[in-house]
């Protein structure tokens, strides 16, 4: 049975879960170091943080004035009209209530003098749909944002500015302080997304809720979801139940594996909505498919089909490219995705596929976008696809590396020039499961030894020679978990990269610096702390003393 995230008798408490959402662990504090796990004690913080320093530093930052004071008094206004507006009051009530002790009534904004407000601006189009403004004075705080999701991504810098305390679930002693001044911010890309293979070792619903929660943090705003791989599949099919029954019953190393039913599946879509996150499904097609040739013999062109698989080898499965049935297959589990699916992508794969032959690939994918469009979805695919045509509106995931020959990159780079959409997730930057240096004890080295410096310190908008910056949807930092089985595995992968690449897709180029950078990443280690996040203490950043 998989061990899953420990639950050590430590310092502090177990983060809220029901109210504000925001994951489940404890503080740390038993300083484990630079053999990548948990983080120590940290240095008492400033009692207030100057405005915008923070992760993702944000566009426009003007410091004003005195700092705003939340107190017992303290109220959350919102246009109790919307039904939005209201969630996201309840949600800052939530994150704030059980460390501070306040009540912090939501009420009617009319009814909030001198408290925090969330107002909506429909007419604020240089907003866009995700930009907020954030005001802070001694005699309130306002939020304002175009749409919902601008109001929930400035709550996570008001949550940000406030001390890391504020993130535990037992009454703290403050003060609660946010700096005078005003806060205008808005995305540098539409598209920041984070992947979470739960192929190779099996998460629940929980935890997959636990790195929403983590991802809403940083303003991330896609989950990309790998259901399915050699070593299982993770998501229920009704027209191919074996699928799940039989395909999802193991994972790496020979744990018992998992699945999720439809309404699990679409429990998780829906929190992530909740955090203004979109889920992009995938099915990796033709290769990583030995899950499904095992549950299902006609699969396989010799109608043989292999035994289930728990290792971590790539490239030796493939579908039956010939055969009809093939094509119903992935009819079917295209259809029943897309329709539980409300966002606008499903994710084909297309990587790895060295057990199929080019011609065989290419006469897959230009039958199986099509397939996809049928359902009302758009095709993402990883960068192979660019071997083939990609489909109108698809977007290409570059996964290679620094050192990949130019052939490839031009090839990506010409589908870019032709209209085809880049997402960035060059495995020797943003790849979170690759080892941070040799003596990391988890994770992989394929792709080379990935600091925290070499995570943050890259330019989207340059990064493939040939592709148009305009090109660039934006940035994905995939986390695959071959060797990662828990949740605290999760985390010392995930932080302190986490954060820096979603700083590349959130702030603005100019505001792109290590030096400064690296600071306010230090800076966050009493809010891993407190929510009971483990991370690496790269040697790289200059962390507090333990």
């Amino acid at each position: 049975m998989k061990q899953r995230r420990r639950i050590p008798r430590l310092i502090g408490s177990l983060l809220l879960v029901a109210a504000a959402g925001v994951g489940c662990g404890e503080a740390a504090a038993d300083g484990r170091t630079t053999d990548g796990k948990r983080g120590g004690r940290s240095a008492v913080e400033p009692e207030v943080r100057p405005l915008g320093r923070i992760v993702p530093v944000p566009a426009s930052v003007s410091p004003k004035g005195e700092p705003y004071t939340l107190t017992r008094a303290t109220r959350i206004g919102v246009d109790t009209g919307s039904a939005e507006s209201k969630a996201l009051g309840q949600y800052l009530a939530g994150l704030l209530r059980p460390a501070t002790g306040f009540p912090l009534p939501v009420v009617d904004d009319r009814a909030a003098d001198g408290g925090i407000r969330l107002r909506l601006r429909p007419d604020d189009t240089a907003l866009g749909d995700e930009g907020y403004r954030l005001r802070s004075a001694p005699g309130g705080l306002l939020l304002t944002a175009r749409a919902p999701a601008g109001l929930f991504r400035g709550l996570q810098t008001l949550r940000q500015q406030l001390p890391a305390a504020v993130e535990r679930d037992s009454v703290q002693p403050g003060p609660w302080k946010v700096a005078g001044g005003t806060v205008t911010d808005t995305p540098r890309y539409g598209y920041r997304g984070a992947m979470l293979d739960v192929a190779r070792h099996f998460f629940t619903v929980d935890e997959v809720k636990r790195y929403i929660d983590q991802l809403a943090l940083y303003k991330v705003n896609t989950l990309h979801l790998h259901l399915s791989d050699d070593q299982g599949w993770r998501i229920a099919v009704d027209s191919w139940p074996r699928l799940t029954t039989y395909g999802g019953s193991t994972e790496v190393g020979g744990g018992p594996g998992g699945f999720y039913t439809k309404d699990e599946y679409r429990e998780i879509v829906a929190y992530a909505a909740s955090r203004y996150q979109e889920v992009i499904p995938e099915i990796d097609l033709p290769g990583h498919t030995n899950a499904a040739l095992a549950s299902y013999a006609e699969l396989n062109c010799d109608g043989v089909a292999p035994p289930l698989y728990t290792g971590i080898k790539v490239g030796f499965s493939s579908l039956c490219v010939p055969k009809p049935v093939t094509y119903d297959f992935v009819d079917d589990v295209i259809r029943e995705i897309a329709a539980l699916t409300p966002g606008r992508y499903v994710h084909i794969g297309g990587d790895e596929a060295h057990s199929t032959s080019q011609a065989d690939y290419k006469a897959f994918m230009d039958k199986v976008q099509p397939v996809v469009a049928k359902y009302g979805k758009k095709v993402v695919g990883w960068h192979q696809l660019t071997a083939t045509t990609p489909a109108e509106g698809a977007l290409v995931q570059y996964w290679g590396l620094d050192r990949t020959p130019a052939a490839e990159k031009e090839r990506v780079a010409a589908a870019a020039r032709a209209g085809s959409g880049l997402i960035l997730s060059p495995a020797d930057r943003t790849y979170l499961d690759m080892k941070y240096t040799k003596d990391t004890p988890l994770g992989l080295a394929w792709a080379g030894y990935v600091e925290v410096r070499r995570s943050y310190d890259w330019n989207p908008d340059t990064y493939l020679p040939g592709a148009p910056a305009s090109a660039v949807r934006g940035v994905e930092s995939p986390l695959w978990t071959e060797t990662l089985a828990t949740t605290d595995d999760l985390d010392v992968m995930a932080f302190p990269r986490l954060p820096g690449v979603a700083e590349l897709g959130w702030s603005p180029a100019a505001s792109h610096d290590w030096e400064t950078y690296k600071v306010r990443l230090a800076e966050q280690a009493p809010r891993f702390e407190a929510l009971g996040i483990d991370w690496y203490r790269s040697p790289e950043v200059p962390w507090p003393a333990p």
